[in-house]
């Protein structure tokens, strides 16, 4: 085999359809879109979810609740897991997302108060629960809000 003799296979290249270019084309007339009806029309799309005229099933649906398009979506963290952290250690974004604690912020850290501080720490965080922050300054350490 030579590199002259090499070939596509059979169907894969395929010629675009040149609609509208005259009888000689094989796409004359109507432009194969048929005859008349919503298609052959211009603009003739149907959008997403168009049943028919029948009623989609997103409208036959109930409604219900309500969805707070402002919510914040924190990262938690719990005072158990700060245990990990020696002593006097600055608890901060950065270490967080090392120590594996936080993959991404959202709306921020928030830190929780489930568990036991039992060294003194400087936690760096957007917010903090009030039991966090009264166990946090209770071991000696302090709560710095960002």
């Amino acid at each position: 085999m030579k590199l002259s003799e090499l070939r596509p296979p059979e169907g894969a290249r395929k010629r675009r359809k040149r609609i509208g270019r005259g009888e000689g084309s094989g796409h004359g007339g109507t432009s194969t879109k048929g005859h008349k009806g919503y298609k052959a029309r211009s603009g003739g799309k149907r959008s997403p979810g168009f049943e028919g005229g029948q009623m989609p099933l997103q409208r036959r649906l109930p409604k219900r609740g309500f969805k707070n398009p402002f919510r914040k979506e924190w990262s938690v963290v719990n005072l158990r897991d700060l245990s990990a952290f020696p002593d006097g250690a600055v608890v901060d974004l950065e270490s967080l997302r090392s120590s594996g604690l936080v993959r991404k912020a959202g709306a921020g850290v928030k830190i929780l108060g489930e568990g036991e501080v039992l060294r003194p720490l400087t936690v760096r965080a957007h917010a903090f629960s009030l039991a966090a922050k009264k166990k946090i300054e209770a071991a000696g350490g302090k709560a710095e809000v960002i």
